[in-house]
C-alpha cells in the first residue's frame, strides 16, 4: 500500500518502512538538524547504531508499524518524514512517533505519515495512540491540535506533554 501526493511541486510517496531501509533511516536522521533530533529522541542523538537502526526497521505490521515519506532525489528514494507505533504495555494502545526533515515541516508531511498509522492502529485493534514530547515543541503541539488530541502535563516530568487520540 503506498500513497501518493504533490507537496511544493515534488511527489511524496507514503509507504510501511522495510528492513531494506536502515541506510535510508540513517542518512534521514543524520540530516535532521540538532533540534529536531532533541525533539524526536527527547535528547542528543547525533546517530542511531545498526541495531537501533535495524530495530526502528523492523516492524510486524501488527503491534508495531512504520511509514516513510519519500522523494526521488537524483533516481535515489530519499527519506524526508516517518511516522511509527510500538507496543505499550496494554495491548490496544501504542506510543507513536512522528518526525519530518526540517525543509519539509508545516507541508502536511507529518499528517499524512499520522493518517497512515491511524489508519493502520484502527485495522489492528488499537484504541488509543499517545505520544510524549518536550511542552516547548511547537510543531507537535500543532499537529496534536489539528488531529483533535488531548494534551496534558506529564506528571513525571513538567517539561514534556503527553498528547493522546482515542480512536
Amino acid at each position: 500500500m503506498e500513497l501518493h501526493r504533490t507537496i511544493a511541486g515534488e511527489v511524496v510517496s507514503i509507504r510501511p518502512i522495510r528492513i531494506a531501509d536502515a541506510q535510508m533511516e540513517a542518512d534521514f536522521i543524520r540530516r535532521l538538524s540538532p533540534q529536531t533530533k532533541h525533539y524526536r529522541f527527547l535528547g542528543g542523538v547525533k546517530e542511531l547504531s545498526p541495531i537501533e537502526l535495524k530495530h526502528l526497521c523492523q516492524v510486524d505490521g501488527r503491534h508495531s508499524m512504520a511509514f516513510v515519506a519519500t522523494i526521488r532525489r537524483d533516481g535515489l528514494e530519499t527519506e524526508i518524514g516517518v511516522g511509527r507505533y510500538a507496543p505499550n504495555s496494554r495491548s490496544d494502545v501504542r506510543e507513536f512517533a512522528v518526525t519530518v526533515a526540517d525543509e519539509w515541516q508545516h507541508k502536511g508531511v507529518g499528517t499524512m505519515l499520522m493518517k497512515q498509522l491511524i489508519q493502520s492502529a484502527q485495522c489492528n485493534g488499537v484504541r488509543q495512540l499517545y505520544a510524549i514530547s518536550l511542552s516547548d515543541n511547537e510543531a507537535m503541539r500543532a499537529l496534536a491540535k489539528d488531529l483533535g488530541m488531548s494534551a496534558i502535563c506529564d506528571p513525571n516530568d513538567m517539561r514534556q506533554t503527553i498528547y493522546s487520540l482515542q480512536l
